[in-house]
């Protein structure tokens, strides 16, 4: 039996049947959020797991030479710590949240194991959660080898519009170039590409989503495929109005 009628935002959450609730909403904590904030620090002791319920956190890489690119996307789908879930008590990752004023339920390492070791349901369904990242991991390698800097930019909108409500992205230029490792100015210019073909609309330190069919045919086979994972593991996931329905694996 799931949680029902009353689903928090947060669709992970939202797919725990009603005894892995009850398990862990005890330890959950609302929390507000501000831009820029670090859910957790390269090389420091993983403490706390967001179950974002608005907000899009990025895992980024932290090199020795401060290269600093992303790695993956969390937002409402999903939870941060991923190493934690998977047995790390630290990562050499550090995960920030992008945008004002989200909320999240947080929760210690220490108990969301703890309800791992207790209930394997629970359990399958975090490690199915960490798949679908490892996947998004994997398709950002690949974007960056093998598409062009539209495309990656396509992608990357497109993986941040299914993660906010309604179609405004509040992003600058310099966090979009950080994010997808490439010149600010390269961002730009590729920014008024996706505008002159009406995919989006650009004002300052804002993207508007214009047109979402056209945003994924620019993405290519770059995006989609750990979209479709997720909803073929957890839940119905993404704006895109192309995915079809997914049979979920039973845990």
């Amino acid at each position: 039996m799931h949680i029902g009628d009353n689903r928090p935002a947060n669709i992970l959450l939202g797919q725990l049947v009603t005894s892995d609730l009850h398990l862990l909403q005890p330890h959950l904590e609302r929390v507000g959020l501000e831009k820029g904030v670090f859910l957790s620090r390269s090389g420091e002791p993983i403490r706390y797991l967001y179950f974002l319920h608005s907000g899009v956190a990025s895992i980024v890489s932290n090199r020795r030479d401060e290269v600093r690119v992303e790695l993956a996307l969390i937002g409402k789908e999903g939870v941060t710590g991923i190493a934690g879930l998977l047995g790390a008590t630290s990562a050499p990752h550090e995960t920030m949240l992008q945008v004002d004023h989200a909320y999240a339920d947080r929760v210690e390492l220490s108990c969301v194991t703890s309800v791992m070791d207790t209930s394997s349901s629970f359990r399958h369904l975090m490690l199915r959660f960490v798949q679908t990242v490892l996947i998004q991991i994997s398709g950002n390698a690949a974007a960056n080898v093998y598409d062009r800097l539209n495309a990656r930019l396509a992608r990357w909108l497109l993986m941040c519009h299914d993660r906010v409500e309604g179609e405004d992205i509040l992003l600058t230029h310099e966090f979009m170039a950080a994010m997808i490792g490439a010149p600010r100015s390269a961002v730009t210019t590729a920014l008024h590409d996706l505008e002159s073909v009406h995919a989006i609309h650009t004002q300052r330190g804002r993207v508007v989503i214009t047109d979402r069919t056209g945003l994924e045919a620019l993405a290519g086979a770059g995006y989609g495929t750990p979209e479709a994972e997720y909803r073929r593991l957890i839940a119905p996931f993404g704006k895109s109005r192309n995915q079809q329905p997914q049979d979920r694996e039973i845990g």
